[in-house]
């Protein structure tokens, strides 16, 4: 079962957008005032909040997590990790009272896609780290993450896994290949289509597919791109726009071809071999879940010590092997690759794990939607999505 699978539409987005763009000047906290005190050198604990299904589990006993538990051995830090994030907005609604009203979120470490983190660091809701006390960051960090447009440099985000939205298709049952975006247009296709129903899960994809450079996509790219999608779904070529129960309508064969997640397509393979991902010609998005530190954290220290235990290649190699998304730590590849056990040395092979370098020259991290622009683009693509 994927972690992904796990997330929802849209859903509460509208709202959550609403209060983003509305709070903002009420909401925005100034730099010296995101710090608190910090226990850390006293108080050996921390919060960490993450997504479900998102962290090693051990094989005999799923409440025990490897890679968590030699953190707590080596520093003696005990972690109280807690699987309470299903979906963005959902989380955003839940901690931002706290966080707007300058209070604690009692969470000294939470994990949020990169499109919402980009809204926490408009806000100035989580504080910067210190990268000298992060020596296997600042090393191993994939340098195609380092730079993205909300967080310049990386300083209140740090990537806890990457992945890559593309094509799904099965390849046996639709009898040849796809190779572009374009190609899911094709008559043969018609009905047997989805598209992700979540405008900041889909929207850049389709722009790549009409030639848009996404790192700095205009309105008129958007507006272009919705007018085409409005058009597929007048004529009923695009079947229905879903939430990750794609997965299931891919698996049994109602659906040929839609977009879909890497890491997903690497478990639904596991299953079915003649399930194929693709990364368009054309291109398509890398995107990232990063860890962030919230305002008044009582134990930035030792946040910031977890989030670099992670970035040891030897670590990270043994969640990229679990969780099969793209590693965030190119290094963990001669890790693994270097395991006596076949299927794990198997997995430094997978260029949905660990992109080769033809691949990642058609990989882009799209720019975010701004605050300005999300209120009008939410209400046109939930039109179109029947959200």
């Amino acid at each position: 079962m994927s972690r992904r699978s796990l997330l929802r539409a849209l859903g509460a987005g509208a709202a959550g957008a609403a209060l983003a763009g509305c709070g903002v000047p009420a909401a925005f906290v100034e730099p010296g005032e995101r710090a608190g005190r910090d226990s850390s050198a006293t108080d050996h604990t921390l919060h960490f909040a993450n997504w479900p299904l998102y962290i090693d589990t051990d094989d005999d006993d799923e409440s025990k997590r490897p890679t968590l538990d030699a953190f707590s051995r080596r520093t003696g830090i005990s972690v109280t990790y807690t699987e309470e994030i299903n979906d963005n907005d959902e989380f955003f609604g839940k901690i931002s009272p706290a966080l707007m009203n300058r209070q604690q979120t009692g969470r000294d470490l939470i994990v949020i896609s990169d499109w919402m983190a980009a809204r926490f660091v408009r806000l100035g809701w989580v504080q910067e780290m210190d990268r000298a006390k992060q020596p296997n960051v600042a090393k191993y960090l994939d340098p195609q993450l380092r730079t993205p447009a909300f967080d310049e440099g990386r300083l209140h985000s740090v990537p806890w896994q990457s992945g890559i939205t593309g094509i799904a298709y099965n390849r046996k049952k639709l009898g040849r290949e796809i190779r572009s975006t374009g190609e899911l247009w094709a008559d043969d296709l018609r009905g047997r289509v989805t598209l992700l129903s979540g405008l900041d899960e889909s929207f850049a994809l389709l722009m790549q597919g009409d030639g848009v450079d996404i790192t700095r996509w205009t309105a008129d790219d958007f507006h272009t791109m919705c007018e085409k999608v409005e058009k597929r779904v007048r004529s009923k070529h695009i079947r229905r726009f879903t939430g990750n129960d794609y997965i299931k309508d891919l698996a049994t064969g109602d659906v040929l071809a839609c977009q879909a997640y890497s890491g997903d397509v690497i478990q639904l393979q596991a299953d079915n071999p003649d399930i194929e991902f693709v990364v368009p010609e054309e291109g398509a998005e890398l995107w990232a879940e990063s860890l962030m530190i919230p305002n008044l954290a009582r134990h930035k220290r030792n946040a910031e010590r977890l989030i670099d235990h992670y970035y040891d290649p030897e670590v990270a190699a043994e969640l990229a092997a679990w969780v099969n998304y793209v590693c965030p730590v190119p290094a963990a590849r001669d890790v693994l690759a270097s395991s006596k056990d076949e299927e794990t040395a198997a997995l430094a092979e997978d260029p949905l794990i660990f992109p080769d370098d033809a691949m990642r020259e058609r990989l882009a991290i799209a720019r975010d939607i701004t605050s300005e622009e999300r209120m009008e683009f939410a209400k046109k693509w939930n039109g179109i999505v029947g959200l």
